[in-house]
C-alpha cells in the first residue's frame, strides 16, 4: 500500500467549528506548535504523544508526518514504519463520538483502525489509538458537577444527547493515565474545549480549557503544548487560581499571543484572543513571549510573566518599561473609585422608568434610556454617590482591543443613579470636577493602560488598575500627562499605537 499522509487538497482547512466549545485548529497552526519542542524528539522513537481532545485529529497526524520523515531508518520498510508510529507512539482522546471518528479518519484514513481502508496493517483494534468514553456528570455535590462544574439544569441529558462530560475532566490524573495501559506520555499536545455553553440572559459560560491544562501537568510529561483563550492573562470567570499557578511556573518556556483569535479561527469569535504555549517539565526561567497582530510579530522578549507589583500577565511587553515608570510615582488607582458592578442595586431590565422628573425623584441612566425614578424606589447601595457628581461608564466596552476600543462616559450630575449597564465614578465635588476626570477618561494614555488589563469587553473596577488618580482640578491632555511621567518620543510612539484616536464626536 503507497501511504501518503501529504494530501494536495487538505480537508482540514475547510472543516467549521462544531460549536463554540469544539473549535478546530487549522493545520498551519498546528505546525507552528509542534515547531516549539525540539526538533531532537521526532528522531526518537520510545516517545509517545498524546492529543488530550482531539477533534479534527490534525495534530496527530502532524505529529506521524514529522516522525515518519525523521524517525531512523532502521525498519524493514516504510509500512513498518508507519506501522510502529501509530501503534506505539501516537494516541488520542476524543471529547465526542463525532470527533473520535473525524480523527480516526484523519490519522488512519478509515473510520475503523483495523478495516481494510486503513494506513495500519496490523496491530491495532477497531477505535486504534483514539479513545472516546461516555462518561457521566457526577452531580452528589449538589447543582453542578463536582469535576467540571457544568450546571445540573442544562446538563443532565437523556443519554441518547451529547453531555459534554469530558474523560479527561472526571478522573483523577493516576486514572487518566492508565486510559491506554497504564502508560506514560512524553508530549501532551492540544486545543482543548474551551467553554461550557450555558443558557438566558444572565448566563455566566464556564471556562473548561483551564482544567485540560491543569490535567495535563498532573500527567508529568516532558512537554505540553496547547492552544488556550487568552482571556486567563488578566481575568476570565473563575480563572484567578489558574492564573496564579501559571504565572508562578517556571517551566513555562514560550508563549505565542495572538491579539486577534480570527487570525487563526476565521468566523470564530474569541474575545481577548488566542496563545499557545510551550511547558517543559526540565525548564526553569524566563519566558520567551512572542505577540502576533495582523499575522505579523509586533514584539518578542524573553522576560519574567510577573511584573513587580502586578497579578496579572502584561501581554504587550514593549507596554513593561512605561508601567514600570509610571508605577514609579506611587499614584492611587483609578479603580479606587470605580464602584463594582451593579452600583445602585439596579438591574439592566429596570423598567419602573418615568419620562417626566417627580417630586424628589432621581434621574437614571440604563440601556439607550434615560429618565427619572420615583422617590419610594429605595436605593440601598452606594447612597453616597447620589448626590454628588460621578462619571457613568459603560460595564461592557468594544471587545479588548486598544486599537478600536474607546470609552465614552456620561456625566451623572447630582440625584441621579444608573441601572447594571454602567459603573459609575466618583465621587466628584463639583460638576468641574467631574467633566475634568472626563478629559482624563478621553486621553490616549487613559486607554492604553486600561488595554494592559483589559482584554475583553468587560469593563468592571478591576480592569482600571494600572491606570494612577490624578487631580481632576484642572484638564488633562495626552500632552501634560507624557510630560508628567517623563515619557520619552519612543515611549509615546508605543501608547499611540496600541490606541485610537480621540473619536471625531469626542
Amino acid at each position: 500500500m503507497n501511504i501518503n499522509l501529504q494530501r494536495k487538497s487538505d480537508v482540514l482547512l475547510t472543516l467549521s467549528s462544531l460549536s463554540s466549545d469544539e473549535v478546530f485548529t487549522p493545520p498551519s497552526i498546528s505546525n507552528n506548535m509542534l515547531d516549539l519542542l525540539p526538533k531532537s524528539i521526532w528522531k526518537d522513537k520510545d516517545l509517545k504523544f498524546l492529543d488530550l481532545a482531539t477533534k479534527s485529529g490534525v495534530f496527530l497526524r502532524e505529529i506521524t508526518k514529522r516522525l515518519i520523515d525523521n524517525l531512523p531508518n532502521d525498519f524493514t520498510n516504510h509500512q513498518e514504519k508507519v506501522n510502529y508510529i501509530l501503534t506505539n507512539q501516537v494516541y488520542g482522546i476524543a471529547p465526542t463520538e463525532l470527533t473520535s471518528i473525524i480523527s480516526r479518519r484523519t490519522l488512519y484514513c478509515a473510520k475503523e483502525a483495523d478495516s481494510e481502508l486503513s494506513v495500519v496493517s496490523k496491530g491495532l483494534t477497531k477505535h486504534g489509538n483514539i479513545r472516546h468514553e461516555i462518561i457521566q456528570h457526577d452531580w452528589t455535590n449538589g447543582t453542578r458537577c463536582s469535576f467540571c462544574g457544568a450546571p445540573q439544569e442544562i446538563f443532565d441529558r437523556d443519554v441518547e444527547l451529547e453531555n459534554h462530560a469530558y474523560e479527561v475532566l472526571h478522573k483523577d490524573s493516576d486514572s487518566l493515565s492508565k486510559v491506554f495501559g497504564d502508560m506514560k506520555f512524553d508530549v501532551i499536545i492540544g486545543n482543548p474545549p474551551y467553554q461550557l455553553e450555558t443558557s438566558g440572559a444572565q448566563a455566566q459560560a464556564t471556562p473548561l480549557y483551564n482544567l485540560f491544562v491543569e490535567q495535563a501537568i498532573k500527567l508529568d510529561p516532558k512537554y505540553i503544548v496547547m492552544i488556550i483563550p487568552s482571556r486567563w492573562f488578566t481575568g476570565g470567570f473563575g480563572l484567578k487560581s489558574f492564573r496564579e499557578k501559571m504565572l508562578s511556573d517556571r517551566r513555562l518556556k514560550n508563549i505565542v499571543d495572538h491579539l486577534d483569535a480570527r487570525e487563526i479561527f476565521p468566523g470564530v469569535e474569541i474575545k481577548g484572543g488566542v496563545c499557545y504555549f510551550l511547558w517543559d517539565r526540565d525548564y526553569s526561567g524566563p519566558c520567551s513571549v512572542k505577540t502576533i497582530r495582523n499575522n505579523e510579530i509586533q514584539s518578542e522578549m524573553t522576560r519574567e510573566l510577573l511584573i513587580e507589583g502586578t497579578s496579572v500577565f502584561i501581554r504587550y511587553n514593549e507596554a513593561i518599561p512605561i508601567l514600570e515608570k509610571i508605577k514609579l510615582k506611587k499614584e492611587d488607582s483609578f479603580s479606587n473609585i470605580v464602584s463594582q458592578q451593579r452600583p445602585f442595586g439596579l438591574p439592566t431590565n429596570f423598567s419602573d422608568i418615568l419620562d417626566f422628573p417627580p417630586k424628589n425623584g432621581l434621574k437614571i441612566y440604563g440601556n439607550k434610556i434615560q429618565g427619572w425614578i420615583d422617590e419610594n424606589i429605595k436605593i440601598e447601595k452606594n447612597e453616597n454617590l447620589i448626590s454628588k457628581y460621578k462619571l457613568f461608564i459603560p460595564k461592557a466596552i468594544g471587545s479588548g482591543d486598544g486599537k478600536s476600543d474607546w470609552v465614552k462616559p456620561l456625566i451623572g450630575e447630582s440625584y441621579s443613579v444608573c441601572t447594571e449597564t454602567y459603573v459609575a465614578v466618583g465621587p466628584f465635588k463639583h460638576r468641574k470636577e467631574a467633566e475634568n476626570a472626563y478629559t482624563y477618561t478621553q486621553t490616549r494614555f487613559f486607554h492604553f493602560l486600561l488595554t494592559l488589563k483589559k482584554n475583553t469587553q468587560d469593563a468592571l473596577a478591576a480592569v482600571y488598575e494600572f491606570i494612577p488618580i490624578q487631580n481632576f482640578d484642572k484638564k488633562w491632555t495626552d500632552e501634560i500627562l507624557y510630560k508628567k511621567y517623563n515619557l520619552t518620543k519612543g515611549e509615546i510612539e508605543i501608547i499611540e499605537n496600541m490606541t485610537r484616536e480621540l473619536p471625531q464626536d469626542g
